[in-house]
């Protein structure tokens, strides 16, 4: 109910999570509808990490890698050369991209990489 959502925003991330087992449930209700509304929607998220500036992009499911990046900005899309790919997981178990690099785990991906939610991408392009 609202009143329970509206606690669980003021609680750390662990007090949230003690909160929501002991109620029997693994995800807020905000959550849950932020998930179930981009899956309604056929959206997904890729992320892009940087010395200045981490972010999420959305896109819809089923998006290349070129219309991914023109979603930061056409000059990416038309210049696309090619998408060094990650998924989350692995990038957060490996620590950094380049340790990702170094395990293997980060793939060099073409036009027709269809994206996958959770991608880390860092983008290569000539404008």
């Amino acid at each position: 109910d609202a009143k329970f959502e509206s606690e669980l925003v003021d609680l750390t991330e662990e007090e949230a999570r003690e909160m929501l087992e002991a109620n029997g449930q693994d995800e807020s209700g905000l959550d849950q509808l932020a998930r179930v509304g981009f899956h309604t929607l056929g959206l997904q998220t890729y992320l892009t990490a940087g010395p200045k500036e981490s972010r999420a992009w959305t896109i819809r499911q089923g998006a290349t890698a070129p219309e991914a990046a023109g979603v930061i900005h056409t000059d990416f899309q038309k210049g696309f050369i090619k998408a060094e790919v990650v998924h989350f997981a692995d990038l957060v178990e490996a620590g950094s991209m380049a340790a990702a690099k170094a395990a293997g785990k980060v793939r060099i991906e073409g036009k027709e990489y269809v994206m996958h939610d959770g991608d880390v991408v860092e983008w290569r392009f000539n404008l």
